[in-house]
């Protein structure tokens, strides 16, 4: 299904799949792709973070993927994924596993993944290849 995520600032994001199909203004996203869904967040929309640090801690692998999904990050470095478990929960996720950080954009055709954060900086919302996987309540 076409989503359009949208934030305060105004920019626009169309994820179809796992997979960016527009990046721009909500006008002109709106316009590229009339009749989308469309979900409005408040505070400002932009790339996924890579996690560089360690996991945190939780009681299971998942809930360690999960925890770090909460902060905005879709990426984590391979160095801080030390199990098999942890390995097949960030698989079972789409968290991407990367031998090293590097920056991050939302453009055309590449992987839909997008965080909203709040003024202080508190994610908001997390997609993951396209998966919504967190929202604060």
């Amino acid at each position: 299904m076409l989503t359009i995520h949208t934030a305060d600032e105004g920019g626009a994001v169309a994820v179809e799949g796992a997979r960016v199909v527009g990046v721009g203004t909500l006008a002109e996203i709106q316009d590229r792709f009339p009749g989308a869904r469309v979900r409005s967040w408040p505070g400002a929309l932009g790339p996924a973070r890579v996690h560089e640090g360690p996991l945190p801690d939780a009681p299971s692998p998942r809930e360690r993927i999960h925890a770090v999904l909460k902060t905005g990050a879709t990426a984590v470095l391979a160095q801080h994924v030390d199990s098999l478990e942890l390995r097949a929960a960030a698989q079972r996720n789409d968290v991407m596993v990367l031998a090293a950080p590097r920056p991050t954009t939302l453009v055309d055709l590449g992987r839909a993944d997008l965080a909203v954060f709040d003024e202080a900086g508190t994610c908001i919302a997390t997609v993951c290849a396209g998966r919504l996987v967190h929202r604060r309540r």
